[in-house]
């Protein structure tokens, strides 16, 4: 199974933002246009991409990343899309990793043959990695940014493939 982990796009300057409310910041266009090229290398990867469940913090500029994704990557891949309230940029790496190997053991939702992306924030993002993977690599992303994981349901563990930013795909 891959795993797809991503950051965000850019997203509107919190000292710019009209409100303290983080959970509200809009992507910038920079942030739409980036997203957009990531959907469409994740469309063209390898040939990994068949089947994708999403999972997504409900902040808005994720949900934003994941509209602008999930439409590169549509007519090809119908991806079933879930928002998750506890991966937002303070959340457990953990507790997520718990939950999600929760959901492949059941096989119910998902299968060896999907993959999944999961759409966060920082710090959130480089913890997930660290936690998920064998070599505990915890990489800093930029704006939509994607980490690759070869994740192994029977050990649930993952061997850290590659990041990939947008500069990379355009």
């Amino acid at each position: 199974m891959r795993l797809y982990i991503m950051r965000h796009g850019e997203a509107e300057n919190i000292r710019c933002f009209k409100t303290s409310d983080d959970a509200n910041r809009k992507l910038t266009e920079k942030g739409l246009l980036d997203t957009s090229a990531m959907g469409k290398w994740l469309l063209n990867s390898d040939g990994y991409i068949q089947s994708f469940h999403v999972f997504v913090s409900p902040y808005c500029r994720a949900q934003q990343t994941a509209t602008q994704v999930l439409a590169s990557l549509k007519p090809t891949i119908s991806p079933k899309c879930s928002t998750i309230d506890f991966i937002t940029p303070s959340a457990d790496a953990k507790a997520f990793h718990d939950y999600l190997d929760g959901i492949i053991s059941e096989q119910e939702q998902l299968n060896d043959e999907e993959n999944i992306l999961i759409i966060s924030h920082m710090p959130f993002v480089s913890y997930l990695v660290a936690e998920l993977t064998v070599d505990s690599q915890m990489p800093l992303f930029s704006t939509a940014s994607i980490v690759e994981i070869d994740y192994d349901t029977k050990s649930m563990q993952g061997q850290f493939i590659r990041m990939v930013t947008p500069e990379q795909v355009k």
